[in-house]
């Protein structure tokens, strides 16, 4: 890889940002996913801005935790067994040509951070453990490759629209830099990586409150399409004083209710029977007394961060009991996202590119949730394959027309009037939004009398309430309002779509899994949202 200068740009302690930058890539997110692409297309000696809406290596889910991986190494007929696992667990939704590409690319890619000095642990034979990733070690790297490979990093640089040229391709972005009373920025480019995350609806899940669903706007504003909003009912378990939802541990939990009777709802396999209880009004505790005492302390070394908010609170988790709660994960674990529509991880938009979280992942993960290890190996390829895409799209396109900033019109949480200056204000819509989808009640647990009644209040606030933020004050805020509601709304129009339970699709109105339903859902629009279905996956399709 060459090294040229490093810039970064409007973060703390970088000074200020530059109002308008030209680039071959545009890569909006700094996380796993928008740092692979970021380090792949400037790879290709293209010129590369990246913008975050937080400090990139700091901000994100990856970044405050860490996750496993699906690393598989060629052995034998290992991964193609692990490929046939997931299409299983996937409830036949995924591809298994993605899967293949998935696991292969992976595996190189990880091998890349053992040469940039990732520090992998050993195991008692002194062999490398490259099966997982502990956030700030791993992004703190991935900001330094970026940077070594002369990525022009706009830190506190939330984008707030995409750009098209007359052709209708995208052609660039807008933004404003947090840091600097939110001057704007522009970025003219070739080409569009959105790597901006899931939604997780500011629910309080760690690391996740940058992700609402910002990214998923600004393609739906140009027409993109998404795929699998219906899995988006991923709630992770969390201390009932904290937002750390790593969830592995649980498995060895026995789960008490109010009055500390036993809840059959051991392992895994329980946690709908906790959510359940929780729904009922009832508090639910847990123990790992089901951890053998000869693991505890090799738990402990695995996951030094989920112990942490426990040892702060003088909680032994293995003996004492605890209070947990279910936090909203939305479709940061959930599966669904722009729909990817080719080898690229290309959008249905012209020089628009997805991934990680912000695409949706039915093809490597189906209708099971991506939790840690799929999705952070989604994150490194998806990333990899887009910025390489992205690079080789605005190489043949040549220099990028100069573009002009979108107006504001027809743009969601932009304002009432053209000074932005609207009487909504975007933390009571941020509320009103949360109340539709956090509860276990109307998002865990669908019907379709549910459904519709969340709908109909979403779009009466998406009618009324949306047009009419207030940007001027907090324009990325208002921005995140808008995202949220459109997203709730796309997740809610889907899963009406799919009466059957699927996984992490449940609906108590149908709930069995129906073998007719064996097809993705696409969905779109913003005044009036669609779906679709896609082509049903054959079995000769399956049996490839």
């Amino acid at each position: 890889m060459s090294r040229r200068h490093a810039t970064a740009l409007g973060g703390v302690g970088t000074g200020g940002g530059s109002d308008a930058l030209d680039a071959d890539v545009l890569v909006l997110g700094g996380g796993p996913a928008g740092t692979w692409a970021a380090l792949a297309a400037a790879t290709t000696g293209a010129r590369v801005v990246l913008a975050d809406k937080g400090f990139v290596g700091t901000s994100g889910a990856a970044a405050a935790g860490g996750n496993n991986l699906w690393y598989v190494p060629d052995e034998g007929d290992r991964r193609e067994r692990a490929v046939r696992a997931r299409e299983e667990r996937g409830a036949h939704l995924t591809d298994r040509t993605w899967l293949r590409r998935l696991v292969a690319e992976t595996w190189d890619r990880v091998g890349d951070l053992e040469a940039w000095g990732y520090p992998y642990p050993t195991d008692a034979a002194g062999r490398l453990r490259r099966s997982s990733l502990q956030g700030p070690e791993y992004m703190r790297l991935m900001r330094r490759q970026v940077l070594r490979a002369g990525v022009t990093v706009l830190d506190q640089s939330p984008a707030q629209r995409l750009v098209q040229d007359a052709d209708g391709v995208v052609v660039g972005a807008t933004g404003v830099h947090r840091q600097r009373g939110n001057a704007p920025w522009t970025v003219r480019a070739g080409a569009v990586v959105l790597a901006t995350g899931g939604c997780a609806f500011l629910s309080g899940a760690l690391g996740c409150n940058p992700d609402t669903g910002d990214g998923h706007l600004m393609a739906a504003e140009l027409g993109a399409e998404l795929s699998g909003m219906e899995f988006s009912s991923v709630y992770g378990m969390a201390p009932a004083f904290g937002a750390q939802t790593k969830g592995r541990m649980y498995q060895f939990a026995t789960y008490y209710d109010g009055d500390r009777n036993p809840v059959d709802a051991a392992g895994f396999s329980g946690r709908e029977v906790v959510a359940r209880t929780l729904a009922a009004g009832s508090p639910v505790y847990a123990r790992l007394d089901l951890a053998p005492p000869a693991l505890r302390e090799a738990l402990r070394w695995s996951q030094p961060n989920f112990f942490l908010p426990y040892d702060k609170a003088g909680i032994d988790v293995f003996t004492d009991l605890f209070e947990v709660r279910l936090v909203l994960e939305g479709t940061v674990r959930g599966t669904g996202g722009l729909a990817v529509v080719g080898d690229g991880c290309e959008t249905t938009v012209p020089g628009l590119y997805a991934a990680g979280d912000v695409a949706s992942r039915e093809l490597v993960t189906g209708a099971v949730s991506g939790g840690g290890s799929h999705n952070g190996a989604w994150a490194i390829s998806s990333g990899t394959w887009a910025g390489t895409a992205a690079a080789s799209f605005a190489r043949r396109r040549g220099p990028a027309p100069r573009a002009t900033t979108v107006p504001d019109e027809g743009r969601a949480g932009t304002g009432g009037s053209s000074s932005g200056r609207g009487t909504t204000v975007p933390r009571e819509v941020i509320r009103d939004v949360q109340a539709e989808v956090i509860p276990l009640e109307r998002n865990l647990f669908r019907t379709e009398h549910g459904l519709r009644g969340s709908l109909a209040r979403l779009d009466v606030l998406w009618a009324d309430a949306v047009p009419d933020l207030d940007a001027s004050a907090e324009p990325v805020k208002a921005r995140e309002a808008a995202a949220m509601v459109a997203h709730a709304r796309w997740m809610y129009r889907a899963a009406l779509a799919r009466p059957e339970s699927r996984v992490i699709h449940r609906r108590d109105d149908h709930p069995d899994l129906d073998e007719r339903l064996t097809h993705r859902i696409r969905v779109g629009g913003l005044d009036e949202v669609w779906t679709r279905p896609e082509v049903p996956v054959r079995e000769e399709e399956r049996a490839s």
